[in-house]
């Protein structure tokens, strides 16, 4: 290590460590620390619990699964009289095209269960010629209309629809269903149709409808075809990640014993992948170069669900070649700017690999933070979508006109034929518009919401934190051990968890509790952002942006921080503020070895995860496109290939992540020790250092 890499004047970062002979490594007689905000975790545990049975208790998913008539039941529900039932079908889908839609997110128009959808165009009027035709049509109206009274008092009473129209079923809804013929809409092979009332009518008016009626309808089309390219896929991508566990664990291993051959061999390959990505971008360029609408610019492209449409524009390929251009130069830039340092981060990599030799199991622990997260995440998402479902049905008065001075209030269903709104509007209908309530439940809902996502980040941070603290105690064993292995605990990994439960439970609360408020900040923020997008006024803008980007920084700065306070808290057994502080002061105290070094080694672990998700990524990209003659017909036929490729890329990067993030944390454990070892000794046989002679 040069001499100039330490800071000469660092009185104003605390006093140096002294010599301590006694001092060796974790401290084992300690107390409990930050009892308080244990005890507030606790509560906070409790509590989140107590939501989440008062959520399920209220709530019922099944409002989300099943779509809902307008008497507030489910459609396609087992065991209810709608279980045959699973279409929901619109009397007047043309009323859908109402400003009501977008106000209360409900059309305008009674709205029934059905076997299924009517495959013809039919009029009430129509229907009583003859009796097949009667009872085809009965099945489109309410279970109590009544055909012996005439279609005049049938139509008064609304209980059946004065037309009904050729349709198909979309999530679970019958839509019009449409077809293109030479340029012209039709439905059912016709261009308009007799609506009952008024006479013939443009299909047009239905298609306006149909689009409010569904506002997410391409959306779901392509959430269809992505389920369906997972359906047939998902054995593949499977295997996908298995090869990236596997890559990454031989990967380690080879760590572990060719670190600084490893390091070039990684250093080359990345920049021969991104090379070989700059190279295929640009024959891609070069091929489309004279075909027949290649040069459509993406903005006049505008979006399209079939995404493969853009992988046929030079400008889709050329923004690849760009952006793997920029990060080819970036990364070459830094190798030459960095050379003389990554020889001594390969040292501190090959320590790091000797200490990971020695307590093996810390390759298997970050499996066990995964797993708690899983189970954070899947409680959060549960109780949030039990929250979002614990509403009572809501009515409303519904006119089409809008005419009544009542639209938009709430009513009785039950009493709402004999009420005195009826008298005032008689065209209104009672119609089921959402889930609400007006009880003292329903009115704090959304600061059980609130909640639900605050106690999330607090608890999955620190889930991560104990998984921090219980890994740097494990290394610090390792390296304040002065005759390795002997002086190290027989279960590092055990003895560092138990130290972590049993004293600093409030400690890792304090630090997650601090990042937590900091994330809800953020996505308060992004929910601002997202609200004031149509908003004209450039300064709230601008405020808006500058106050992401200050909490995004200040979000990395409190990341950095605990992750060092809990190498402290792992090594002495302190209370979290104390740490911190003594962590800062001694990183500021060798900031510069923490800027050139400690930086160099996780650029190259970014580099390591780099190879490995793009060696199995682009061996992905060929599979799933077919690239590959000799296994041509084994790659399945999908919908979207970036799908199943996109998959294998995130999750071989989570997987070669959780690997890294051991060598990350041994690297930032020992590098804290390394620091203060030179500190309290001098290398003499009095005070001979702990750290390896490299």
């Amino acid at each position: 290590m040069e001499p100039g890499d330490k800071v000469p004047d660092s009185a104003s970062y605390g006093e140096p460590k002294k010599y301590d002979p006694s001092f060796k490594g974790p401290i084992h007689n300690r107390s409990c620390t930050d009892i308080i905000c244990c005890i507030l975790f606790l509560i906070g545990i409790t509590a989140y619990i107590v939501v989440g049975f008062v959520a399920w208790t209220h709530g019922d998913p099944r409002k989300v699964i099943y779509p809902t008539d307008s008497r507030g039941q489910f459609c396609g529900q087992h065991g209810t009289p709608n279980a045959k039932k699973p279409f929901l079908f619109y009397f007047n889908i043309m009323k859908c095209a109402s400003p009501l839609v977008l106000l209360e997110f409900q059309c305008p128009t009674t709205q029934i269960c059905v076997k299924k959808c009517p495959d013809k165009f039919m009029t009430l009027l129509n229907s009583y010629k003859t009796a097949e035709d009667r009872e085809y049509y009965q099945q489109f109206c309410k279970p109590e209309a009544d055909f012996s009274k005439g279609p005049v008092v049938v139509l008064k009473n609304k209980d059946c629809p004065a037309v009904i129209t050729p349709s198909r079923p979309l999530t679970q809804r019958c839509i019009p269903a449409f077809q293109k013929k030479k340029g012209v809409l039709t439905v059912g092979n016709a261009t308009t149709f007799d609506d009952g009332e008024r006479g013939q009518t443009n299909v047009t008016k239905l298609l306006e409808g149909a689009k409010k009626a569904n506002v997410v309808l391409e959306a779901r089309q392509i959430a269809m075809k992505i389920f369906e390219d997972y359906t047939v896929s998902w054995y593949w991508i499977l295997l996908g990640l298995v090869i990236a566990m596997v890559v990454s664990l031989i990967f380690i291993v080879l760590l572990r014993f060719l670190a600084g051959i490893m390091v070039w061999v990684m250093i080359v390959l990345v920049i021969v992948v991104l090379g070989y990505g700059i190279f295929h971008c640009y024959m891609e360029y070069v091929d489309l170069k004279g075909e027949p609408g290649s040069d459509v610019s993406l903005k006049e492209l505008g979006f399209q669900t079939d995404l493969q449409v853009y992988l046929h524009l030079k400008q889709t390929w050329l923004g690849f070649m760009i952006i793997l251009c920029f990060i080819e130069v970036i990364i070459i830039v830094l190798l030459i700017f960095l050379r003389k340092r990554i020889f001594l981060a390969i040292a501190l990599i090959k320590e790091a690999s000797r200490a990971i030799g020695h307590v093996m199991s810390s390759l298997v622990y970050p499996l066990v933070t995964f797993v708690l997260l899983v189970l954070c995440i899947a409680y959060w998402a549960v109780t949030a979508v039990f929250l979002s479902t614990s509403g009572e049905a809501v009515y409303k008065v519904f006119d089409n006109e809008m005419m009544c001075n009542y639209t938009g209030k709430t009513c009785d269903v039950q009493t709402f034929n004999t009420s005195n709104i009826l008298k005032q509007c008689p065209d209104a209908q009672c119609l089921f518009a959402f889930y609400g309530g007006e009880t003292y439940y329903h009115k704090y809902l959304i600061f059980f919401q609130f909640y639900n996502v605050f106690i999330f980040f607090w608890i999955s941070n620190f889930v991560i934190a104990l998984g921090q603290v219980t890994l740097a105690g494990a290394f610090a064993s390792y390296y304040w051990a002065f005759k390795k292995p002997g002086d190290m605990p027989t279960f590092p990994i055990f003895s560092s968890l138990g130290r972590a439960l049993r004293y600093h439970t409030g400690s890792l609360a304090f630090g997650s509790l601090i990042l937590s408020i900091v994330q809800v900040i953020r996505v308060l923020l992004e929910y601002l952002d997202h609200r004031l997008k149509a908003a004209q006024n450039k300064f709230a803008k601008f405020l808006l942006t500058c106050l992401k980007c200050c909490f995004w920084c200040l979000e990395k700065f409190i990341k950095f921080l605990n992750r060092n306070a809990y190498i402290m808290i792992a090594v002495y057994g302190k209370n979290f503020c104390t740490s911190a502080k003594d962590a800062f002061f001694l990183l500021m105290r060798n900031i510069i070895r923490v800027a050139v070094l400690d930086k160099v080694t996780d650029f190259l672990f970014f580099m390591g995860k780099l190879l490995i998700v793009g060696s199995v990524g682009i061996f992905a990209f060929f599979f799933f496109s077919h690239r590959i003659e000799r296994i041509q017909d084994t790659a399945p036929s999908l919908n979207y290939y970036w799908v199943p490729i996109l998959t294998v890329v995130v999750g071989s990067y989570l997987i070669a992540h959780g690997f890294f993030s051991v060598y990350g944390m041994c690297v930032d454990t020992l590098f804290l020790c390394f620091c203060e070892d030179l500190e309290r000794n001098d290398g003499s046989p009095e005070r001979p250092y702990y750290m390896s002679p490299e």
